[in-house]
């Protein structure tokens, strides 16, 4: 099988020849080429993503010195980031406490330079049709609890699902609106029809979601099946779900809004894949390789057990493996241990 076919496998609960991967590094040193090949040969999916902002025509530095830069991104935000930092510092949002929603416009989701701008997260490629004949391809959109929190202020958007869940839910209803018209976008210009789009939504720390249950089942659930539904019209044969931390009290309410799977997993913030398996038995799993302590600190026998039980897990399908992210403190050694169990342990046919 080449990667395609092996995920498909896998979503469709079929045997694959070997358990797909989807591992995704921070950085990929020259030493880590040497050993394993190409970044590409460590991973069977790319996701996809344009330039999925609101504002992407407002993308502007407006400041550079030899500590920081401070631009306007393609949220509206302004940020600042200072020198050899991986994040930004939000310092303005373009719709803050006080400004109606009604009277934003936001860039249209058809607007060609956002397509200009795609480009792979998972390998950093910009080449569509390479990655299309090595990968099996999927497209990618934001979630409405993130980027509402990215156009409204993280703090100000759950003082609002908390205080005042009409105006929160009309928030989040504005940013669907947009990501199904990136999605129908993507899925059109990308030709991603046999495969889909996930749905990166980061709502949770490791103790849980960063609002309850009922906000959201209030505010964000019928902007999720609105999503789920409209992404399938538009011809993804797979909407899958993205969030770190504990989604365990809303994951219930995922599955009821239709999505087809769930990633990563994370096992130090209780997502244990075994007991979600037994829960939601036709839900795909991608991920649940810990990449806080199994990964970082081994040994490799514990590396080893952890992946054998997801590879037997994914046995007839329905599983593709991966950690959260592979940063630099995880050990090139213990790296090797996981890819080894992978290679070997992990052919399935």
């Amino acid at each position: 099988m080449n990667s395609k076919e092996r995920v498909l496998a896998a979503f469709e609960f079929r045997r694959p020849d070997r358990i797909p991967r989807f591992d995704g590094f921070w950085e990929y040193p020259d030493s880590w080429a040497e050993r394993f090949g190409p970044r590409e040969d460590q991973t069977d999916i790319s996701i996809w993503v344009p330039d999925e902002g609101v504002f992407p025509s407002r993308v502007r530095v407006l400041e550079e010195t030899a500590e920081h830069t401070i631009r306007v991104d393609s949220w509206g935000r302004t940020v600042r980031r200072h020198r050899g930092a991986h994040f930004d510092e939000v310092l303005a949002v373009p719709i803050p406490d006080g400004v109606d929603p009604d009277t934003v416009q936001f860039d249209p989701p058809d607007l060609p330079l956002r397509f200009e701008r795609g480009q792979s997260e998972t390998v950093g490629s910009r080449d569509l049709a390479r990655d299309k004949a090595r990968f099996c391809v999927f497209g990618k959109t934001g979630g409405p609890f993130l980027r509402t929190s990215f156009v409204r202020g993280e703090t100000q958007f759950l003082m609002d699902m908390a205080g005042d869940p009409p105006l929160a839910r009309a928030l989040v209803d504005k940013l669907a609106d947009h990501f199904i018209g990136i999605a129908r976008a993507q899925i059109e210009r990308w030709c991603l029809q046999e495969t889909g789009v996930w749905i990166y939504d980061d709502m949770a720390m490791n103790q849980g979601p960063m609002f309850s249950p009922a906000s959201f089942e209030q505010v964000l659930l019928p902007a999720y099946r609105r999503m789920v539904r409209e992404y399938r019209a538009a011809g993804a044969r797979y909407v899958m779900f993205h969030s770190d931390g504990n989604i365990l009290p809303v994951l219930d309410m995922l599955v009821d809004a239709s999505i087809d799977g769930i990633n990563p997993m994370e096992r130090r913030a209780g997502m244990d894949p075994a007991t979600i398996r037994a829960r939601h038995p036709r839900l795909i799993l991608t991920g649940g390789i810990c990449n806080v302590e199994t990964l970082p600190h081994g040994p490799a026998e514990r590396i080893e057990r952890e992946a054998r039980e997801l590879i037997d897990m994914g046995r007839d399908g329905g599983v593709v493996i991966g950690p959260h992210s592979i940063g630099p403190d995880v050990p090139i050694d213990n790296y090797a241990v996981y890819r080894r169990t992978c290679l070997q342990y992990g052919v399935l046919a």
